[in-house]
Formats: structure tokens, C-alpha cells, sequence
């Protein structure tokens, strides 16, 4: 091998290895601090240079669709479990608990699937690959009569918006006294929608408790903007 032969393999491997180290980094911010944060704050976090990451990246939309890119095998991958359960209404419930679980550790992910950012072919390319195999897996628990009849794959995607908002309200509030399970709300949620989807009247004991007014009000305090109506100035 010639000199420059293998230069020019060590560069690609290095270029190729900052390529990762900005996607895990990108990857641990948007999930931690949602889609606020910059490319800058990716190079930091990665540990290379901000000129570095730019070379990888043009900016922080291209960065942004190589982990969605990224997320979407994993929501895949999740879909196709579900799909092999032998009993649909199994794969229903593995699909959204899995999927839920996923967004709610990860707030770039849960804004991104709720349309809060991102290019138009993005998301047509996410529907292209996700939308086919959630219809699937609510086809399936219809046909076999455990899933109401008129509770189609997109219901499934509104719900887990819905769900996701409120584990963002948990992760935005401060920590409640004498609970450690906040963070795991929304799941309480869930629970008593997919009573609700099921035929068969069946009622799953709820994995959290309800919380009390004092909780609640703690924990949406902080997503209240202040109103100082007394400042406010009528022409």
C-alpha cells in the first residue's frame, strides 16, 4: 500500500468515526434537551471541532434527518416485534408501550414525531416506512375482534402524541415529593385508553397512581407563563 493510499484511509476512517461521534452526541442533547440545541453544542458535546462538525454536517437539519433516519429503525424494528406477537392485541399493546417509551426518554424524538420540526420529504419518508406497518398492527387486532371497529392505525399515532405530551409535562416539572414514578405518567394514560380500545370490557389495573390536586398543580406550575394583568395597558 502506498503512502498515500493509506492517508487517505485513515481519513476516511477518521471522518467516518466523527460522523458517529456527532450523531451519539447529537443523538444523547436532542434526547435530553429537545430541538433547541445547536450544531455547535453537538461538536462540544462529541468533543471535536465546531469546524469539524460542519464538514459532517451542513447544519442542524442534516444532522437532525440522519437520526431520524435512525429512530426510524428503531420504531421499525419495534413494529415488526408487534407484528410477530401470535395474538394481535398483544402487538398492539408491545407496539405502543415500546413507542411511548422510546419518545418519552428521548424529547427530540417525541417533537419530531408530533411535526414540531423537519422537512416536508422527511416526514413523507417516515410515512412511507412507518405508517404501512402501524396500520398493520391495528388491522390485525380489528380483524380478530379485540380492537374496536372503527379504530383505525392513525388514531394509534394521535394517541401517542397525546401520551407524549404528558410525559413532557412530567419531565418539564420539578421532582414531587414522595413520588419517583412522575416520569412514568403517561403510561397511567395509556392504560386507560387501551381499555377503552379493547371489545371485550376487560379493565387493567392502572401501573400508577393517580396524582393528588397538590401533585398535579406542582407539576404543571411551571409550564403557567406569569400574566401581570395589573401591567398590562389599554389604549
Amino acid at each position: 500500500m502506498t503512502p498515500t493510499r493509506a492517508t487517505d484511509q485513515t481519513l476516511r476512517k477518521d471522518a467516518a468515526l466523527n460522523r458517529e461521534r456527532l450523531l451519539t452526541a447529537g443523538r444523547e442533547l436532542l434526547a435530553r434537551n429537545g430541538l433547541g440545541v445547536t450544531l455547535n453544542d453537538v461538536a462540544h458535546h462529541a468533543g471535536v471541532g465546531v469546524g469539524t462538525a460542519y464538514r459532517r454536517f451542513a447544519n442542524k437539519q442534516e444532522l437532525i434527518d440522519a437520526i431520524l433516519e435512525r429512530q426510524n429503525d428503531e420504531v421499525e424494528r419495534i413494529l415488526h416485534a408487534a407484528l410477530a406477537e401470535p395474538d394481535p392485541w398483544d402487538g398492539l399493546v408491545l407496539y405502543l408501550e415500546r413507542s411511548l417509551a422510546l419518545q418519552a426518554r428521548d424529547r427530540g424524538m417525541a417533537q419530531i414525531f408530533a411535526g414540531r420540526y423537519g422537512r416536508a420529504a422527511q416526514y413523507d419518508e417516515t410515512r412511507d416506512r412507518i405508517a404501512p406497518l402501524v396500520n398493520l398492527v391495528a388491522d390485525r387486532a380489528r380483524e380478530a375482534g379485540a380492537l374496536r371497529d372503527d379504530v383505525t392505525g392513525t388514531d394509534l399515532i394521535f394517541l401517542q402524541i397525546a401520551f407524549s405530551a404528558v410525559a413532557g409535562v412530567a419531565q418539564d416539572g420539578p421532582p414531587l415529593d414522595e413520588r419517583d414514578d412522575a416520569g412514568q405518567l403517561y403510561r397511567r394514560y395509556l392504560w386507560i385508553a387501551l381499555d377503552g380500545l379493547r371489545t371485550d370490557g376487560h379493565r387493567s389495573p392502572l401501573p400508577i397512581p393517580a396524582l393528588t390536586t397538590a401533585e398535579t398543580h406542582a407539576l404543571l406550575q411551571p409550564a403557567r407563563p406569569d400574566h401581570n394583568v395589573g401591567s398590562s395597558h389599554e389604549g
